[in-house]
């Protein structure tokens, strides 16, 4: 099934093969290094060899500042591991720069320039020094306009503030972003490839240190590095190499400004729900941005899981679990899977791909067919300054390949 793109119509494109390292504090591994983990399991996944690959697309926010690689980062990285001569284009667009690069990847292998295509995105936040990592973070937002003295993280006192209003609206309380923390920190002991790997009560959430308040440290997302890799192709390449693949029935991108007043995940999210030929209520899961568990419950609503301010009540009827109405952050989200920025969009198509292939292990959705990925990356005008949202959903041969396995 073709996908339309403005006027264009779109080849259909799959995803054939996904890798990913495990995300975490890695102070002795290079992004050289945590890029070669990512792409060779993905390679191995899909059963392409590197000269079979016709570009390659290159997530990556903080390199510059945070390991003083400014430029030519793809070629650097992927280069060491042999690959090279083939276009290789590097995507920035703060945390959605691996979604970004997938976006880009999608429209060639659509359009038809290329058959067969490696997305990577990759990041090292962490540094010794705490101050560079968040004046790293910092620049993902008008640098003209920042204030204070620098010493936090600005999304985080972000979503903050955006809660306060949220739960005056809504009688959300701080119980109800400590369930969705917990929710997501149990999936994440699930993952083997999850920055934390440990369950914790909602009291123990409630009861950790303060970050940005009223959120606890638990219910914010981490510093770390990692990696993660996509094999992206046609249909007919996939037939080829044996392969039906997830296929992408949506990838949208949007920036920030909304002059008609709707916010720029309503119409990221009606915009990919079109392009799909679904309703949210046909999603089996979702994974979604979440800088704080309080920005995962502010997108419920704004996503179509659920009605205008009955967030709370989604959460109350645990329709958020994995095995719940709609599964959100099977993989552990952001919080607890962890957040190495120009990695984070690639992850999260990993996750969906494993689910809608049903090796997803003890965090299986059951029966899982369409997942939605919603990344967002900076702030602008009040808002993310980028959005992508991809919609992937279950070739039925596919699945039965793999879970035959």
């Amino acid at each position: 099934m073709a996908a339309n793109y403005g006027d264009t119509l779109m080849r259909t494109v799959n995803i054939c093969g996904v890798g990913m390292t495990r995300f975490g504090k890695y102070p002795d591994r290079s992004l050289k290094d945590l890029a070669r983990e990512a792409v060779t399991a993905a390679l191995a996944d899909a059963g392409v060899e590197i000269p079979c690959l016709q570009a390659a697309f290159v997530g990556n926010s903080m390199a510059g500042i945070v390991t003083g690689q400014e430029a030519v980062r793809g070629q650097v990285v992927l280069s060491a591991m042999g690959i090279g001569g083939l276009p290789i284009v590097n995507v920035e667009n703060a945390c959605a720069s691996g979604s970004t690069a997938l976006h880009q990847a999608w429209m060639a292998v659509g359009a038809g320039l290329h058959e067969v295509v490696l997305v990577l995105g990759v990041e090292k936040l962490f540094h010794p020094d705490r101050a560079v990592t968040l004046r790293a973070l910092a620049s993902a937002t008008d640098v003209e306009k920042l204030s204070g003295d620098g010493g936090g993280s600005v999304f985080l006192e972000e979503s903050s503030q955006r809660l306060a209003a949220y739960m005056k609206r809504t009688g959300a309380t701080l119980r109800h972003v400590a369930m969705v923390a917990e929710k997501s920190h149990r999936n994440s002991a699930l993952n083997p490839s999850a920055q934390y790997q440990k369950a914790y009560s909602v009291e123990e959430i409630l009861a950790s240190p303060v970050s940005a308040p009223p959120l606890t440290r638990l219910m914010c997302s981490p510093i770390g590095d990692g990696a993660a890799a996509l094999v992206v192709c046609s249909e007919a390449y996939a037939k080829k190499i044996g392969r039906a693949g997830i296929r992408i029935g949506a990838s949208v991108v949007r920036s920030a400004s909304s002059p008609d007043g709707v916010g720029i995940a309503e119409r990221g999210a009606s915009a990919a729900y079109d392009m799909a030929g679904i309703g949210p209520e046909e999603l089996s899961l979702a994974e979604v941005h979440d800088t704080t568990a309080a920005s995962e419950l502010m997108l419920y609503e704004k996503l179509g899981f659920c009605g205008a301010d009955e967030g709370p009540r989604l959460v109350d009827t645990g329709a958020i679990q994995i095995d719940g109405r709609i599964p959100v952050n099977t993989s552990g989200g952001l919080i607890s899977r962890g957040h190495p920025v120009g990695a984070t969009g690639v992850a999260q198509i990993v996750e969906i791909t494993q689910q809608l292939r049903g090796q997803a292990g003890p965090r299986q959705v059951n029966g899982a067919r369409i997942g939605l990925a919603h990344n967002s990356g900076g702030t602008v005008l009040g808002e993310p300054a980028a959005l992508c949202i991809h919609i992937l959903v279950a070739d039925d041969a596919e699945r039965t390949r793999n879970l035959g396995n």
